[in-house]
C-alpha cells in the first residue's frame, strides 16, 4: 500500500520521528530508544514513513539505519502555500478594517486632557 505524505505527518509520533531523523541518521533501535513506546510501535511508523518516501532505511554491515528524505515534505509545503496566499490577504483586509475602525473611532470621541482614562465621563 502507498501512503502519502500528509498521512505520515498526521501522527505525532512519525513527526517526531522525523524531527529526530532530520538531525542524523540513525538505527531502528536508537530511534526506538527515544520513545517510550514500544519498539514494535516504532518500527510500525517508521515503515509508514517509508512508504510514503519520507524515510530509507538501509543496511550497513548489521545495522539497519534510517535516513530522512525532506524534499518530499515538498508536496506539504505545495499544499499550504496555496493558502498561505488566501491567508495573508485575509489578515491584510482585517488590518485594514482596525485601522479604519481606530481612526474612526478616534474621530467619534473629544479630545482627554492628558492623564484622563479613556472613557471617562
Amino acid at each position: 500500500m502507498r501512503r502519502d505524505v500528509f498521512q505520515a505527518i498526521a501522527d505525532p509520533n512519525r513527526r517526531a520521528i522525523l524531527g529526530l531523523l532530520a538531525r542524523q541518521k540513525l538505527t531502528l533501535n536508537s530511534v526506538a530508544g527515544h520513545f517510550a513506546i514500544s519498539r514494535p510501535a516504532v518500527s510500525k511508523h517508521i515503515k509508514i514513513l517509508a512508504e510514503c518516501g519520507l524515510v530509507v532505511i538501509y543496511q550497513q554491515g548489521r545495522e539497519r539505519y534510517c535516513e530522512v528524505r525532506p524534499e518530499k515534505l515538498d508536496e506539504v509545503s505545495t499544499w499550504i502555500k496555496q493558502y498561505q496566499a488566501m491567508w495573508e490577504e485575509r489578515f491584510s483586509r482585517l488590518d485594514q478594517f482596525l485601522a479604519r475602525s481606530q481612526a474612526q473611532e478616534g474621530q467619534d470621541q473629544p479630545p482627554r486632557e492628558p492623564g484622563e482614562e479613556p472613557n471617562a465621563q
